[in-house]
């Protein structure tokens, strides 16, 4: 797969500003500061598409972006501190309510692999199993570990998040570690969602309605 030009369309704060389109949406979820807006620009090939920040909690809205062959949705980090119980309420049900009703093809779910996965990235997966929503498990800024620690703390995190060692897959948006890989997940599960869609033959009479 390969993005000729991803472009941003807008922001929403609620869900009845849910984007609607008609393809695949594929989401990007994990807590602040991980990384997200920097894999978004690594994917797209620009530096600036997604604004990155060092300041932890910026994404507070869903932002979405065109790729072309499907829609990204970056959904708003989590786990972020200093923000008032009231705000954290109101993202944890932003995210729950999109992830609940829309119609998802792939959620790339990030972790650190620098850190033990926290317990909410522990409830974000749980939330992905309880949806039934195919997932990815993306371990960001694997440049900042020597090249021989990437695998056994990737086996660490799928010990402690309970998944295969192959359905995480280790990134890093300074030198474009996995981009390959996560693009050949994301080809995988678009078509695996168009299949879905299609109608199975015992489902057409005979006379074709």
């Amino acid at each position: 797969m390969k993005i000729k030009e991803a472009s941003f369309i807008t922001s929403v704060a609620s869900k009845d500003k849910f984007y609607k389109t008609d393809k695949p949406i594929i989401a990007i979820s994990g807590k602040s500061n991980v990384g997200k807006s920097s894999l978004i620009n690594m994917l797209a090939n620009r530096k600036k598409l997604a604004k990155t920040s060092v300041t932890p909690g910026r994404t507070r809205l869903i932002n979405y972006f065109d790729f072309g062959e499907f829609v990204l949705a970056d959904l708003p980090g989590y786990g972020f501190a200093k923000v008032s119980k009231e705000e954290k309420k109101k993202w944890g049900e932003l995210l729950e309510s999109f992830l609940a009703t829309e119609k998802i093809s792939l959620v790339l779910s990030l972790v650190d692999i620098r850190h033990d996965p926290t317990s909410d990235d522990k409830m974000m997966i749980n939330y992905l199993y309880h949806y039934a929503l195919p997932f990815t498990l993306v371990a960001t800024k694997a440049d900042k570990l020597p090249k021989t620690k990437v695998k056994p703390r990737i086996k660490e995190i799928a010990t402690d998040l309970r998944v295969g060692v192959a359905d995480i897959i280790a990134s890093s948006a300074e030198n474009g570690l996995g981009k390959d890989t996560i693009f050949s997940a994301i080809e995988q599960a678009i078509a695996a969602s168009k299949t879905a869609e299609e109608p199975n033959e015992s489902d057409i009479s005979e006379d074709g309605q």
